[in-house]
């Protein structure tokens, strides 16, 4: 198992995670159709032009397949300057459940953190449950709780944060 930065060319591997993962982990959550329309806009070329613009992302490989990813940067809605985000962690179904998750989110924190990112925030719709699980379990704390229109439906999201770390 490796983590590194994903590039360009890791734009067709990236979509391919994202639809696998999007569909095992919403279908009964995001209403069917805003899904498809959601998975049909993030295909090869939407991965390919953010990451030569510049998006961050750790990319996860197994045996060199790419089976996970995550994408983070500066906190989008936080009031210090000093909070980073992940945006979207996400494992293939079949790589979930044996650690991998921890050690990816582990080295976007560290990554962040390098970048004078010192406290996180991590958004996760409540209904996914799995997510929620997750992040509670690596020690983030409820906040706060927003909605999330999709389509005609509204959803609720979570906000998970971390404090800052004490610098070694």
């Amino acid at each position: 198992m490796q983590i590194r930065g994903a590039k360009p060319d890791d734009a067709i591997a990236l979509a391919r995670i994202y639809e696998e993962t999007w569909r095992s982990t919403y279908q009964g959550i995001i209403p069917h159709l805003h899904l498809e329309r959601m998975i049909a806009r993030r295909g090869p070329r939407w991965w390919y032009q953010n990451l030569k613009r510049g998006y961050v992302m750790a990319l996860m490989t197994f045996d060199g397949q790419p089976q996970g990813y995550a994408s983070y940067g500066s906190a989008r809605h936080a009031p210090a300057r000093s909070s980073g985000e992940i945006f979207e962690l996400y494992v293939t179904p079949s790589f979930q459940g044996v650690g991998l998750g921890k050690k990816l989110f582990l080295a976007a924190r560290r990554d962040l953190e390098r970048r004078g990112l010192r406290s996180l925030v991590v958004w996760a719709l409540a209904d996914n449950h799995p997510a929620c699980a997750f992040y509670a379990s690596q020690g983030g704390k409820r906040v706060a709780t927003a909605p999330e229109d999709y389509g005609s439906v509204q959803l609720q999201k979570i906000a998970f944060t971390w404090p800052a770390r004490p610098r070694r």
